[in-house]
């Protein structure tokens, strides 16, 4: 839409406040933007990682494989996806192949690439100690990272003893990258927050951030703020040190909560938490609640409550660069699109534009309807035919992103897309809908081929044939 036809105090409003579209394609349970915002990956409960296209919403590419969760690398060219089958996948989405497949001994949570080195991961482990891992190698390379939360020393064989106890019960939750990445911040079943040194894997600072489990954090785009879940049912905020200083004073440092927001009528809890693209606004969807919050910063006051559909919402993501919230539902697994409806304003199409309630009657000027020579006429199209139009050059986004950055291959085959009611083609004009677990043989399909020879069983040229075969009896 030109820009010259928005309102501009529609421009202005920071946040959405109405339900405009939805995304479809299989069962999405959790989804991502990547940094410039032109793409959203979304994973499936199958094992499919569909990615669309935020301009058009149709389906861009698709990755088959598994999730549980997905995070994009800086550049868009790579995507991890972590899953509970105990692997991490990353993907090359140039061709959507696979780079790197690793597996470790037990579920995974949730894991997050470097911000500028993607062959670098952390991973979070259900009731395990989380990992660094380094991809450069064919061999995976995995570094224990601590859960117990750095103490002053207790004076005492038995002080250290009980702290000892109490330190080993300590698991990670949640793990992220600082802006840079030469720092981990994990989030531990006990309510602390632990920074952890990327380089020696060690913790340089602890400090507790509540009494309940860190659910979940977030950092903003520039790193400068972090927001935290936790099972309290308590939403903070807090404004992180410049971990980037090379003389930082680890002893004096200190990480304060600057905002609480809660519910504290209802007393609800929060499924997933996000930032705004300006760092400006959190949002959050409820636990067993069909409403999405919206809070300002600023004032820590509730701006906005979306509605929309009447089932509740699990992961919900803000656009890096637009007042655009996307959250999947957990019932049908679609994907909803809150924004601005912006009214067009027909007045900046001429200076003597004027929009009218209703129809008024027009009286015309004296010279307005005049009858100019051809010749003059004709001059003036000329002039006009002069004057160059660029129609090759694009403006610059918000985000003020390079113009030599990468852009994912868009897959062209309509036969790997998808529709709400999931019809397929079969032939010229003919049109049916498909079938439970079509198309999904790459799940099961070596399983079972191997289950087969395992038995022993021998198949002919007809063994793909489901026809019985029906013997008659000559009298």
């Amino acid at each position: 839409m030109n820009l010259n036809l928005i309102d501009p105090f529609v421009l202005a409003q920071d946040y959405p406040d109405s339900l405009t579209g939805k995304l479809r394609s299989g069962h999405a349970t959790c989804i991502r933007f990547n940094r410039k915002g032109d793409f959203l990956a979304c994973g499936r409960v199958d094992g499919i990682i569909v990615i669309f296209d935020v301009e058009t919403n149709g389906v861009a590419h698709k990755l088959r494989g598994h999730t549980r969760q997905i995070h994009w690398s800086r550049d868009g060219m790579y995507l991890l996806s972590s899953s509970q089958d105990w692997k991490c996948i990353l993907w090359d989405l140039k061709d959507g192949s696979r780079i790197r497949t690793v597996r470790f001994e037990a579920p995974v949570y949730i894991a997050e690439l470097h911000p500028y080195n993607h062959l670098l991961f952390v991973a979070s482990l259900f009731e395990d100690q989380p990992m660094l891992v380094d991809i450069a190698s064919t061999t995976p390379v995995k570094h224990q990272l601590p859960s117990a939360p750095r103490r002053p020393q207790i004076e005492g064989d038995d002080a250290n003893e009980k702290q000892a106890a109490q330190d080993a019960k300590h698991t990670t939750c949640i793990t992220i990258f600082t802006s840079l990445g030469n720092h981990i911040i994990a989030g531990t079943s006990k309510g602390w927050l632990n920074i952890i040194e990327t380089e020696s894997c060690r913790t340089i600072h602890s400090t507790r951030l509540c009494n309940g489990v860190v659910i979940y954090l977030r950092l903003t785009a520039s790193g400068r703020d972090m927001v935290s879940n936790s099972s309290d049912r308590v939403i903070r905020t807090i404004p992180m040190p410049d971990f980037s200083q090379v003389d930082l004073d680890i002893n004096n440092l200190k990480i304060e909560v600057e905002h609480k927001f809660q519910d504290v009528v209802n007393r609800l809890s929060w499924n997933h938490v996000a930032f705004s693209s300006t760092g400006e606004y959190v949002t959050a969807s409820t636990y067993m609640n069909h409403d999405i919050y919206v809070w300002e910063r600023s004032h820590g006051s509730l701006v906005k409550i979306l509605e929309g559909p009447k089932e509740e919402l699990g992961v919900v993501e803000w656009h890096p660069s637009r007042p655009l919230v996307a959250a999947c539902g957990l019932e049908t697994g679609r994907v909803y699109l809150w924004s601005i409806i912006t009214p067009q304003r027909w007045s900046a199409l001429a200076p003597d534009f004027l929009e009218v309630e209703e129809n008024v009657e027009y009286i015309e000027h004296e010279d307005e309807f005049d009858i100019h020579p051809i010749e003059e006429i004709h001059k003036r199209r000329l002039d006009l035919e002069d004057e160059p139009v660029d129609v090759l050059t694009m403006e610059p986004t918000k985000g003020g992103f390079e113009e030599d950055t990468f852009r994912m291959p868009v897959l062209l085959d309509i036969d790997d897309s998808e529709s709400e009611e999931e019809i397929i083609a079969v032939g010229p004009g003919t049109m049916r809908r498909k079938s439970p677990g079509e198309g999904r043989e790459w799940m099961n399909g070596a399983e079972v081929a191997d289950s087969g020879e395992e038995r022993g069983t021998k198949r002919g040229p007809n063994a793909g044939s489901t026809k019985p075969t029906i013997k008659t009896r000559r009298r």
